[in-house]
């Protein structure tokens, strides 16, 4: 198969599987989403999803946040990780949308960037997922199957950024990169991966990939 065959293939494969895509952090308005985002960095969803309901009941928009003691948000997220940094980053960035964007989330990248502890991939999730801008948010699961999948050479998130957007249609990126996730996770992780059950990188795998898989299972 060419690259773009192998593209058509993920395409087809994922919309079948995946109809509907639900968004893995819940929030209910483009700053929760930024900060579950946020927090998301180096934790698993699920803790997220469990932390976030426990700091938005005292705070969730920015005039509340910086009402808490960077102090006490660390409290919170704890369970998180990164928690000196992201309490930080929490309540630095909520005084920055109050001060500078009367309270609300801006919708540019350039923007987003610069509000603290707010990288490329968080801010591309909020564009994406709270805006509805075309952004390909590579976490580490999109990078991990890109390699796979043979779509990439994955030496970093930003060349799979890259070529992910170059092989994939720009109106297919929002969906795309959530559905990749929820497969990453379901057929094919990096920890208990069962090749069998993983129908794209078994049709579609980068060769050294799957001699590797297959040189440690048949030992």
């Amino acid at each position: 198969m060419t690259k773009q065959e192998r593209a058509t293939f993920v395409i087809n494969t994922l919309k079948e599987l995946y109809p509907e895509i639900p968004i893995p952090l819940d929030h209910k308005d483009p700053y929760t989403l930024l900060i579950a985002v946020l927090l998301s960095a180096q934790c698993t969803d699920v803790r997220v999803n469990q932390i976030t309901p426990l700091l938005f009941a005292k705070a969730d928009n920015p005039y509340d946040m910086v009402k808490l003691s960077v102090e006490e948000i660390k409290e919170i997220i704890r369970p998180c990780g990164l928690s000196p940094m992201k309490s930080k980053g929490i309540y630095g960035l909520s005084q920055i949308l109050i001060e500078e964007h009367h309270g609300e989330v801006p919708q540019s990248f350039e923007a987003l960037e610069r509000l603290p502890a707010v990288g490329h991939k968080t801010a591309s999730v909020v564009m994406s997922q709270a805006f509805g801008v075309p952004a390909f948010p590579v976490d580490t699961h999109i990078h991990r199957l890109m390699y796979r999948w043979n779509l990439t050479n994955g030496k970093n998130v930003q060349q799979t950024e890259k070529d992910a957007k170059a092989i994939f249609p720009k109106e297919l990126w929002n969906e795309l990169h959530l559905q990749i996730i929820w497969y990453g996770r379901e057929y094919s992780p990096a920890r208990g991966w069962d090749l069998e059950k993983d129908i794209i990188t078994k049709t579609i795998g980068r060769k050294e990939v799957l001699a590797e898989y297959h040189k440690k299972t048949s030992r």
